[in-house]
């Protein structure tokens, strides 16, 4: 492969890896996003991910996943959170919760201010980071 094709190939695949990343990112109305990490482990294809998710008032995410660990700590509100096969669990500041690779799960705010969460992910790398459910 000469060196044109290469660069035009090398081109296209950041050019896709952008476009994956924005559509990844995609908001949900009432719901703010902003990474604050990302981090490769160099274990077995695994990477880091914080961000701080902001979700206002009475609004909830879609039901999803993600493929590997979330860490989720309240900063600010009040948060309830829905596992799949687990009663939802409400938290406020300082507090956090588990949710296990592929599991399904709903957060919403049930408190009557903005709520913020710090998520932390353990996830396979190259992979969508949240995957709608079914």
């Amino acid at each position: 492969m000469n060196n044109k094709v290469r660069i035009f190939t090398t081109a296209l695949l950041v050019a896709g890896s952008s476009l994956a990343m924005n559509l990844a990112h995609a908001q949900l109305a009432g719901t703010s996003r902003v990474d604050v990490l990302q981090h490769d482990l160099h274990e077995h294809g695994q990477e880091v991910v914080q961000a701080r998710v902001a979700i206002d008032v009475g609004v909830k995410s879609i039901n999803h996943s993600h493929p590997g660990a979330e860490i989720a700590y309240v900063l600010e509100g009040t948060l309830e959170y829905t596992i799949e096969g687990k009663p939802p669990v409400t938290l406020k500041p300082g507090e956090a919760v588990f949710i296990p690779a592929g599991a399904n799960h709903i957060a919403k705010n049930v408190g009557n201010v903005k709520a913020v969460e710090l998520a932390t992910y353990l996830v396979a790398k190259g992979k969508p980071l949240l995957v709608p459910a079914n």
